[in-house]
């Protein structure tokens, strides 16, 4: 069917991006890609799907998760007891089986996707050493197009360039490594941090000019120089930014540091949620929110974007390349923890977590989640997620729907959860409510947008056609849970809840241009320094059999 003319016809059509809210509409397609309507009025639609009654909108678009590489493999074998708890995907005649938990497998993972509406998913912190083993579990994921961002924020050569004012050597070496590595974008994580973690027992940083004195520069170094290299090779998503101290009372202070560290270059905070805390020192409380100054900041500053990174009750896995965190949530929650130092570039922590709703920090941290949602004026930069599985899993999208679009129904939320965040909460008094194009916005447009993705994300022609079409539903969340039609690249995937083909999306990544002559230099770095030879390193084309390279513009 993709490569012939058809149409889905009649629906309520949502498309952001092209000013369309609620208009009745056809859209037709051929070869995956949505065209325009025929001028000719003799030509007629191979098959009609007819899609009267319902809400058409483009394919979700997910820019923040965790569904490949070392750390989700590892975290899988660390919850055997989700494993046996959770209800399996069941193999059919067009499917493969699969576990679920917090950290399904790669095949429940594609299908679960594409059964929310969700057509594209980017996992966001990979290190390059590890990148061909991302790019297999990517091959394993049906149904959705994926990429992934590549940790640089704690990698030597990086800190080196920043410390020998070399910002020529830096932006080659960015260039380099995201080809090598088949990535789509930087991801910094803790910058700096790690690297202390990895030589002292303990070690932090925890400002942004606290002196990683193993290479001789700061957080704000790091984050100054990559955002840099990042916009002249005119990437097209900006630097992606798990700030430092997450999590940490009063680490609101650095995530608005971080912000006007930029300097009015692009910059996007990831999960932001866990990045606004009151408390601390010099606070008179212990754990409080501070998102009303932090969003007062992203609204006057349209160079910040940030997706949010809901927290929702129940259990989960805590996955995260900040090793000195996952030490943090280990000793807190006495659960069992798994570290790991990937040489030269990056840490791994993980361990398992709880988000209790009578606890007074679980509670604040949901609560803040929906501030966010709620207090950016602009919903183009603010983008849904849960930081899927640490906030919890991205099956919890629709009850977050719902939570944003019936204030009634978040109010009564509210009054079941810790006293003092009742009383103390900005969300007693924001009574806003999202519409559906709102959401389409922060779904779908949003983040396609941000990330730079000119064929994703809405329903003009040229877009990838990419469609999920909803039978609507006064119960928000059950509307959002269960698509009737989930169009991927002109193919029905999902019918009636049903995957109907075990489809295989392509991964998307960028090869920027960089002066050729700077892999002496790092061949060089490599071969004194790494365990594996500089030949060796990259992932080369024909090592992938589904890979689409984005332009750098």
């Amino acid at each position: 069917m993709s490569g012939s003319l058809w149409k889905i016809s009649g629906g309520c059509v949502y498309d952001p991006l092209h000013g369309v809210d609620g208009q009745i509409r056809d859209l037709w397609i051929r070869d995956g890609k949505i065209v325009e309507s025929p001028s000719d009025p003799t030509v007629r639609a191979e098959r009609t799907l007819d899609a009267a009654g319902t809400v058409v909108m483009p394919g979700g678009v997910d820019m923040h998760c965790h569904i490949a590489g070392p750390k989700v493999n590892v975290a899988r074998k660390m919850r055997p007891e989700e494993k046996r708890q959770a209800e399996p995907v069941m193999r059919t005649a067009g499917t493969r089986s699969g576990t679920m938990g917090s950290v399904p497998s790669t095949f429940a993972t594609g299908y679960k996707y594409a059964g929310l509406g969700y057509t594209t998913a980017f996992d966001a912190a990979v290190p390059p050493l590890a990148a061909l083993h991302a790019h297999e579990e990517f091959e394993d994921t049906p149904c959705i197009d994926k990429g992934f961002y590549v940790l640089m924020g704690n990698n030597h050569y990086v800190m080196k360039s920043i410390r020998d004012r070399q910002p020529e050597q830096l932006r080659g070496f960015v260039a380099w490594l995201l080809g090598a590595s088949k990535g789509f974008a930087v991801k910094l994580v803790n910058p700096g941090g790690v690297e202390v973690w990895k030589h002292h027992a303990g070690g932090n940083v925890h400002s942004l000019d606290d002196r990683v004195d193993c290479y001789d520069v700061t957080p704000r170094g790091i984050i100054q120089g990559v955002a840099a290299a990042v916009d002249e090779l005119r990437l097209p998503h900006s630097v992606h930014i798990h700030c430092n101290s997450l999590g940490m009372p009063g680490n609101w202070r650095t995530t608005l540091a971080t912000m006007q560290a930029l300097e009015g270059r692009r910059g996007h905070i990831t999960h932001i949620q866990f990045h606004s805390y009151g408390g601390g020192e010099g606070d008179e409380t212990t754990f409080s929110s501070r998102v009303a100054p932090l969003a007062e900041y992203v609204n006057s500053h349209p160079n910040i974007t940030v997706d949010v990174g809901q927290v929702l009750f129940g259990e989960t896995t805590s996955m995260t390349g900040d090793g000195p965190l996952g030490y943090y949530l280990h000793n807190v929650y006495g659960t069992k923890w798994f570290s790991a130092d990937i040489e030269m570039e990056a840490g791994c922590g993980i361990a398992p977590i709880q988000y209790r709703n009578k606890s007074l920090v679980h509670a604040w941290q949901w609560a803040i989640g929906l501030e966010w949602y709620l207090m950016v004026q602009d919903p183009w930069r603010v983008v849904m997620s849960t930081d899927h599985p640490n906030g919890g899993s991205f099956l919890a999208y629709p009850q977050i729907i719902r939570l944003l679009m019936d204030r009634t129904y978040r109010h009564d939320v509210l009054q079941t959860v810790h006293p003092q965040v009742r009383e103390q909460s900005a969300l007693r008094d924001l009574d806003r409510e999202y519409t559906l194009g709102e959401i389409a916005i922060i779904t779908r447009a949003g983040p396609a947008k941000i990330l730079g993705l000119k064929n994703k994300g809405h329903l003009g022609p040229g877009a990838d056609a990419d469609i999920t079409v909803y039978s609507p539903c006064e119960d928000r969340e059950r509307m959002f849970q269960l698509p009737k039609y989930v169009i991927k690249s002109g193919r029905v995937l999902v019918e009636d809840g049903e995957i109907r083909e075990n489809w295989i999306g392509k991964t998307l990544f960028v090869r920027p241009e960089y002066d050729r002559s700077i892999e002496d230099d790092i061949s060089k770095w490599f071969e004194r320094y790494y365990t594996v030879r500089f030949r060796n390193y990259g992932v080369a084309d024909g090592m992938l059999h589904h890979i689409e390279a984005v332009r750098c513009s």
